[in-house]
């Protein structure tokens, strides 16, 4: 092929651009049709590519081009070549230079056995173009795609990631101790990991067989489940374990919960030498669900004096919208030292007890009242039978503050399950959410900043859905990590753990990074105008959902000029030497930090903010 045959197809291919298009969904956002075909990310609006340094449409007329040429080219995002014209050859295979862009050499061309035998084009083509024209090829298959003029930043590619952190742990507690973050889980699911990415099975099962208890299925005893007895698959349920280092013991403790109904169940404890284990079974201290006829097997009247029918179960019912479930225990030390014990699921809300630190059972220690009980405690969130659940309190006491977390939704792939956000000066409350909302009755879906639900990121085959009963970690370098278990969009209910860093805003809520922790540190003197600006896939975690829908991905762009384009519109900002920076999508302002941090590919990385509003709504922004 001679230089006038290569000018023919570049026009024939131009003239086609001219008279061709791009979706309406990306044009309608104010972004133009690509001149090229290589894509670079696909969401509900289309298939993007990116162009000078700014996003641009795929053209209709790309999806007519071949498909025949090496994966090795296709998997870095390049289209194939209409001609078989070879200009250049690597290990991934046969490229060609077609309008000005890289392209995969079909299958179906004739290959030479060394592409020096090819013509060679007149010098005004070379055979490499130069960095001002044309990127040279990727040498690996993470090398990023062309680059635009060498004024514009370069767009990084978007790789696919098929991360699994390689265990299934669900309703995950985190403890770290020596260089390993262990988590305990229902099920008797027990892991750990060294670097926050991968994890390594410990224990697993719901029998005599798993060795974290030396007694709990003793033949002799059963006595975790003498109370709640066999659930309706006619097993045992053992769930949410906590697990701490108690100091006056000097013991490891475990607190978990054994269940049989959605009301029936008990709060117990186990001791240990070692944090992991064995454990041995002690006893079970709070119980729900009970009625005149299993009363009898509970505490309820050592702790009150009186069984008080009319008060837990009038007409022999348990009154389940005002008392709590008794699982999802988690035990913490307060500012002053003294320990506590906040649980709950459903039914009638999140309740608080102090703990004696020297037998590490409740005190009782407060009268029957308004939202108080002398055996359940004091209720600090929920109630009526609406979904709470998973409750987990940081004290962070360099902020002055303790957060509490908690799920919402049903934990299933499609239920809506979601993580939420309270803080308190007290470690038994209030808890409020950021427009000092506390949730003590009303619409669960009115209260709390959601920190995340069901999304989709760039990078991901499949949408995260269900995230949800995490814990959280203050780690010994000050971060917090969050640790939480999520399903995925796959038709199925496999669930992983999964861990995301959480950073303050100026106003002391916190907000999650997009991505899994890799170990990124924010930066506390801020990022360069070059670092923010530019164009972002951008989502909403809207706390009016709690349900099966997964949060969509919208471009905008954050200009020079502080305003935001494109999809959303609005403006934004930032403070000089910090995180710190706000985002305003029409009256709402979203207050929350910029991060670097790579995408889960391990690929790229990337610039993303993340950020929550007095609504309790957040919003996450990442860009290539």
């Amino acid at each position: 092929m001679n230089v006038k045959n290569i000018s023919l197809v570049c026009l024939a291919l131009f003239a086609k651009k001219v008279f061709s298009d791009c979706s309406a969904n990306i044009k309608n956002q104010g972004y133009p049709c690509c001149s090229s075909c290589i894509v670079y990310y696909t969401d509900g609006d289309g298939k993007w590519g990116v162009e000078n340094g700014t996003w641009c449409g795929i053209q209709d007329l790309c999806d007519e081009l071949p498909t025949d040429c090496p994966a090795s080219i296709r998997d870095q995002g390049y289209a194939c070549c209409k001609g078989c014209y070879i200009t250049y050859e690597d290990e991934s295979g046969y490229w060609g230079v077609e309008n000005g862009y890289w392209c995969g050499i079909s299958d179906s061309c004739e290959k030479p056995n060394d592409p020096k035998e090819q013509p060679q084009p007149e010098p005004e083509q070379e055979s490499k173009p130069t960095s001002t024209t044309v990127a040279p090829p990727p040498q690996t298959t993470t090398t990023v795609a062309p680059s635009p003029q060498p004024t514009e930043r370069q767009v990084q590619p978007v790789v696919t990631s098929k991360y699994s952190s390689g265990v299934s742990v669900h309703d995950p507690s985190v403890v770290k101790y020596g260089n390993k973050y262990y988590i305990f889980g229902s099920h008797m699911d027990t892991a750990y990991t060294t670097d926050l990415w991968k994890f390594t099975k410990l224990y697993t099962g719901v029998d005599e067989n798993n060795k974290m208890f030396t007694n709990l299925f003793s033949k002799s005893n059963y006595g975790a489940f003498r109370f709640v007895g066999k659930n309706s698959e006619g097993g045992y349920s053992v769930w949410a374990p906590d697990v701490m280092y108690n100091k006056k013991m000097k013991k490891w403790v475990q607190y978990f919960c054994t269940s049989s109904t959605s009301v029936k169940s008990s709060i117990c404890y186990a001791l240990a030498d070692k944090v992991e284990g064995p454990y041995t079974y002690k006893d079970c201290f709070i119980f729900s669900g009970m009625d005149s006829r299993s009363v009898g097997l509970t505490n309820l009247k050592a702790v009150t004096g009186t069984e008080d029918m009319n008060r837990y179960y009038p007409n022999n019912r348990y009154s389940n919208r005002v008392y709590p479930n008794a699982i999802d225990p988690n035990v913490f030390y307060d500012f002053n030292g003294k320990l506590w014990l906040a649980y709950g699921s459903w039914s009638g809300g999140i309740y608080m007890l102090e703990l004696n630190e020297s037998t590490g059972l409740p005190i009782h220690n407060i009268n029957n009242g308004e939202n108080t009980d002398k055996y359940f405690g004091k209720k600090i969130a929920g109630g009526g039978h609406q979904s709470i659940e998973g409750p987990y309190i940081l004290p962070y006491k360099a902020v002055g503050y303790y957060y509490l977390f908690v799920s919402y939704g049903v934990l299933t792939s499609n239920g809506g399950y979601q993580i939420r956000l309270f803080r308190s000066k007290n470690p038994d409350g209030p808890y409020t959410d950021i427009g000092g909302r506390q949730f003590m009755g009303g619409k669960n879906s009115d209260f709390g900043v959601k920190l995340m639900g069901n999304y989709n990121i760039p990078g991901r085959e499949q949408a995260y859905m269900a995230p949800g009963h995490n814990s959280v970690l203050l780690d010994d370098d000050g971060k917090v990590l969050l640790f939480y278990h999520t399903r995925f969009n796959d038709g199925q209910e496999y669930h992983e753990p999964r861990i995301h860093q959480l950073f303050l805003n100026k106003e002391g809520w916190f907000c999650a990074a997009p991505y899994a922790y890799t170990g990124e540190t924010i930066s506390k003197t801020g990022y360069s105008m070059d670092d923010m600006l530019g164009t972002y896939k951008f989502l909403f975690h809207f706390h009016t959902k709690v349900n099966g829908d997964i949060s969509n991905l919208y471009t905008i762009t954050l200009n020079k000029d502080f305003t935001v384009t494109g999809r959303y519109t609005g403006t934004w900002s930032y403070d000089k030497g910090t995180q710190y920076m706000t985002i305003t999508i029409g009256k709402i302002i979203y207050s929350g930090v910029f991060v670097r941090q790579l995408d889960e590919a391990k690929s790229a990385t990337v610039t993303a903010f993340t950020a929550v509003a007095n609504n309790n709504d957040s919003v996450w922004g990442v860009r290539f």
